[in-house]
């Protein structure tokens, strides 16, 4: 058939991913492959349940509770499962805090493993091709492609996040924060600097 024939069936699609994706789910629920209800918990899950600001609480806990941050060193799995952060994708957690000395970072490299309960989706450029093999190869010019300038006193940490180890870095915590209660210690949090490729912002 034609392609500038206007009954082709491609034209009969809606012009948006969006409608496009509806219209996917519709045919999909009325042919009973899917349980919408499923479907809906999924998307919630997605949209409010998991992401950045999860791992923003753990880190801003870390900073201010010191018997919070032994436990997550420790035992990173158990200590954000007390919080009511675990399921899928966050299984085996472990935490590695940068210091002055340290500055962890986290790749991996061989496909896009990530703490999906506590950093959410993973971002376009961690499943990159680049980033895969030059946060292994180059780190500091992989963290100065992010803005962060390091000391060359610091040395630089490579963590490679599998199926059975997913990490979380714990930034430094900024100076000026003293004295700020856990949810402005959150705000200062950025998921690039619990992936070890950015820093926390100052208060």
């Amino acid at each position: 058939m034609p392609h500038d024939d206007h009954d082709h069936p491609h034209s009969l699609l809606p012009p948006e991913p969006a409608l496009r994706v509806k219209a996917l789910e519709t045919l999909l629920v009325a042919k009973g492959l899917i349980d919408p209800d499923a479907l809906d918990a999924i998307i919630d899950t997605y949209e409010n349940r998991i992401g950045p600001r999860n791992g923003a609480h753990v880190v801003a806990k870390a900073w201010s509770d010191p018997a919070f941050r032994t436990a997550l060193l420790e035992d990173a799995t158990r200590a954000v499962s007390e919080l009511g952060y675990y399921g899928r994708q966050g299984e085996h957690m472990v935490a590695v805090e940068n210091t002055e000395d340290v500055h962890n970072m986290v790749v991996c490299t061989l496909c896009s493993c990530y703490p999906w309960p506590l950093l959410g989706i993973p971002p376009t450029w961690y499943k990159s091709d680049a980033y895969r093999a030059r946060a292994v190869r180059e780190p500091r010019r992989v963290l100065a492609d992010f803005g962060v300038e390091l000391p060359p006193e610091t040395s630089v940490r490579v963590w490679d996040s599998t199926a059975e180890v997913r990490y979380l870095v714990i930034p430094r915590r900024p100076a000026g924060s003293e004295g700020l209660d856990e949810t402005a210690l959150a705000a200062l949090v950025t998921r690039d600097s619990m992936i070890g490729c950015g820093l926390a912002k100052m208060p």
